[in-house]
């Protein structure tokens, strides 16, 4: 089972967006099966059973094991997923392209970016798994807080500086740096993204002693 499985193909996106599917493809983080997850979500064994073929033909559910009871054969499937992401190449026609435009300062350039490290990075780990090979990728996330816009400006300036100096220093800029992802005898090329947006507001939690509008209104 994938940690995170990126769904490109559009009818598997569209299976797995079905609340009910959805519902089975978290129960299925565990092996089970029809019978056990009608139990589960409420449903007569057939229509769990209609909703499992149709994810075990686009690939996010797969056969564990059949168990023989009697004359019935009972067959226990897991997600092949403990998480499921869909990709923007489901949407290709309408997928957001970063070759469009190129602003640093632009939220939409930032989305575009984004979005096109899921769509990479998921067809990456697809290969990695197929070809049972590790894959190198490393990932920094936190939170800076600025007193200031000046000083936001000035930070992206500086990481800017900062970052095209350790590109200038380990960059292969040979004759494979024109060539395909992997070149003989050459380096292998990574895609470098760096990223700063705001954080987003938690809306803050009600006090317990502070009564509610309805309640001042009955006072």
């Amino acid at each position: 089972m994938l940690d995170i499985e990126v769904i490109e193909d559009p009818a598997a996106a569209e299976a797995s967006l079905d609340p009910i599917r959805t519902r089975i493809l978290m129960e299925l983080a565990e092996p089970g099966s029809a019978t056990q997850l009608a139990n589960k979500v409420g449903l007569p064994r057939q229509k769990v059973n209609y909703h499992l073929k149709a994810l075990e033909r686009h690939g996010l559910v797969e056969l564990v094991e059949e168990r023989r009871k009697g004359n019935v054969t009972e067959r226990i499937l897991r997600a092949s997923a403990a998480s499921y992401l869909i990709s923007p190449a489901a949407l290709a026609s309408v997928a957001p392209d970063p070759q469009r435009f190129s602003d640093r300062f632009s939220a939409f350039w930032l989305l575009a970016l984004a979005s096109r490290m899921v769509q990479e990075t998921g067809r990456l780990i697809a290969g990695a798994a197929a070809a049972k090979q590790p894959l190198a990728t490393f990932a920094i996330d936190g939170e800076i807080t600025f007193r200031t816009a000046a000083d936001r400006a000035a930070f992206a300036e500086e990481l800017g500086v900062a970052v095209t100096r350790l590109v200038d220093k380990y960059h292969d800029g040979g004759p494979s740096a024109q060539g395909p992802a992997t070149a003989a005898g050459g380096g292998r090329k990574h895609r470098l993204v760096v990223a700063l947006h705001p954080s987003l507001k938690t809306p803050p939690k009600a006090s317990p002693e502070t009564p509610s509008a309805k309640e001042q209104d009955n006072d």
